[in-house]
């Protein structure tokens, strides 16, 4: 005879479905996921992955447009990445530009997405030069420069291509966060992306309505990380 047993966790669980929560609780229930199994390379698969799927779904001719991706040398980068590869397999070419050279890349997931990039002849690769021409006729732009992690006053080249992206008329969609905008408390210490679309992940960042008009139009997608990682972190 078949007996099945139903396992039950040994405490139970509310998860907070709505909260805004902070950088540094966002970073602790990544790594909670990270513990439970579900790794940050998948995280950022799926990231990339939600906002490539949005960009697909405001163009319905997706194919002709010229798209030009920002990538920094963090997780927001390797996220970036993602996005291009996943808009390679839709059957437009996009652009990777990589502020900073492929060494300098931060984490092994990102470097491990650079990688796969380096393989693709679908996707054009550019190391951080003249980018206002490169992006002066582009017609979407994505960026993933820095997301959550701004500190203090921008750097270059990060900082010329905030302004060169600003400066272009590109349908602008923002990774996780604009890039310049404190996700805690909605200021621009420096300067910032003013992004169309904003898609964060997991939750929304606790500034990101105050800096609306910097965010656009937001939308959380979930990215696979368990409930049960938010244990400890939310109440």
């Amino acid at each position: 005879m078949n007996v099945l047993y139903l396992v039950k966790p040994l405490f139970d669980i509310k998860f907070c479905i709505d909260m805004e929560i902070t950088v540094k609780q966002m970073m602790q229930i990544e790594e909670n996921g990270h513990q439970m199994g579900f790794f940050r390379k998948l995280m950022m698969e799926n990231a990339g992955a939600s906002v490539a799927r949005h960009i697909v779904k405001h163009y319905s001719d997706l194919a002709s447009k010229k798209i030009m991706v920002f990538a920094g040398l963090g997780n927001n980068g390797g996220d970036a990445f993602v996005v291009a590869r996943h808009l390679a397999a839709y059957g437009c070419t996009p652009t990777v530009i990589l502020l900073g050279h492929p060494d300098k890349i931060k984490t092994e997931e990102s470097r491990s997405n650079w990688k796969i990039l380096e393989k693709m002849n679908s996707v054009n690769l550019i190391l951080a030069s003249a980018t206002d021409e490169i992006v002066h006729d582009a017609d979407v732009i994505v960026d993933g420069i820095l997301g959550t992690g701004i500190h203090g006053k921008i750097r270059e080249p990060y900082s010329s291509a905030i302004d060169v992206i600003n400066q272009s008329r590109a349908f602008k969609f923002a990774v996780d966060v604009p890039s310049g905008l404190d996700p805690d408390t909605g200021v621009v210490n420096d300067k910032c992306v003013k992004a169309d679309v904003t898609i964060t992940f997991h939750k929304m960042k606790i500034g990101m309505l105050k800096g609306q008009d910097m965010c656009g139009k937001i939308t959380v997608e979930k990215i696979g990380i368990p409930p049960e990682a938010e244990i400890g972190v939310l109440s």
